[in-house]
């Protein structure tokens, strides 16, 4: 069953909801929360995790469906919105999407497309969920592997599994914390893990948002990997979403002088993704290489505190979406030619 909190203060919308849906509601496909304000919707989202989704007026006495919108990802990253307003109100509808909005419909409400909206919107979340339940897993395997496990491994079924290797067109973005190192040069072990993982956190939130999943973490850097339809798209979304977020941290308290900020790059292209390691030691990683990530990874290097540094095949793609100014020419380790880098604003 999946739970959906409306907010809108025209009271007429939850009697029509109810009707529409009366037969999915009496069989338990769907069950509608509903809510007159946006701060008693915020309310009700904190109190009930199990809400997925969200219809959200704009306008709205107390809180409007903006505010609203800012709140929800401090509530749950899954959580995705579908803004309701008027078709003259695009304005805020573009806002509204830039804030991440998952679609929006207009009043009149249409039944017929709020239901299609509906649908869609829970695919996504299912999918979402799904991602993050792989990593889950996928990260408890490597830390607890048994004999039954290994026993397990051992199989030919799972041997000739490891052996399915493939080119893929993907994103790759390379996030560093600018700085930390002088953190784990004066600080006490449990503060600089404490502090780390802390950062490690907001960064993955912001990842996972957008569909993308953490390959790797790399001393006091994140490795993610975003493919799949508008890859290039999310991880710059992403990319954003993670400078903003580290940005307006507030200092930790105890070490002075540090204010948290981070160096990214990122880059698109062709790509093998494979089981990568030594099959003796049994340590394999599901991972990518190619020229692609390597080259995301010196655009991270050549990023400065707050920089989102991209090459010139990547601008081409983006630059529609995307505000991003020219940063010049810049060589790099281990390739012949000159890049063309563009640093990405907003």
């Amino acid at each position: 069953m999946t739970k959906i909190l409306v907010a809108d203060d025209e009271t007429d919308l939850e009697i029509l909801i109810k009707q529409k849906f009366r037969k999915q509601i009496r069989e338990h496909q769907y069950e509608f929360v509903f809510a007159l304000t946006g701060r008693e919707a915020l309310e009700k989202l904190q109190q009930d995790p199990n809400i997925e989704l969200v219809f959200s007026d704009i306008n709205m006495p107390e809180m409007d469906g903006l505010t609203l919108l800012e709140k929800l990802q401090d509530v749950s990253p899954i959580i995705k919105t579908v803004i309701v307003s008027a078709y003259g109100d695009m304005e805020n509808i573009r806002t509204a999407m830039n804030r991440g909005a998952f679609d929006f419909i207009t009043k009149p409400v249409n039944f017929a497309d709020f239901e299609l909206t509906l649908k869609k919107t829970i695919e996504y979340v299912t999918q979402l969920k799904q991602t993050l339940q792989a990593i889950k897993e996928n990260n408890i395997l490597k830390m607890y592997v048994d004999e039954s496990v290994l026993k397990f491994m051992e199989k030919k079924e799972f041997e000739q599994s490891l052996t399915i290797n493939e080119n893929i067109e993907a994103t790759v973005i390379f996030i560093d914390i600018c700085g930390f190192t002088s953190i784990t040069e004066k600080e006490k072990p449990d503060v600089v893990v404490h502090l780390l993982n802390t950062y490690f956190d907001v960064i993955v939130k912001e990842i996972t948002a957008q569909n993308g999943y953490v390959d790797k973490f790399i001393g006091d850097a994140v490795m993610a990997v975003f493919h799949g339809e508008y890859h290039l798209d999310r991880a710059i979304e992403a990319c954003l979403a993670v400078r903003n977020a580290i940005h307006n941290m507030p200092p930790e308290k105890g070490i002075a002088g540090f204010l948290p900020e981070v160096s990214i790059g990122a880059n698109s292209g062709e790509m093998i993704s494979g089981n990568i390691g030594a099959a003796g030691l049994r340590r394999l990683d599901y991972t990518v290489i190619g020229d692609a990530v390597n080259t995301a990874q010196r655009l991270q290097s050549k990023a400065q505190p707050g920089q989102i540094l991209i090459e010139a095949k990547s601008y081409d793609k983006i630059k529609e979406s995307f505000n991003c100014r020219p940063v010049g020419q810049l060589e790099v380790k281990n390739k012949k030619e000159i890049l063309e880098v563009f640093e990405v604003l907003n």
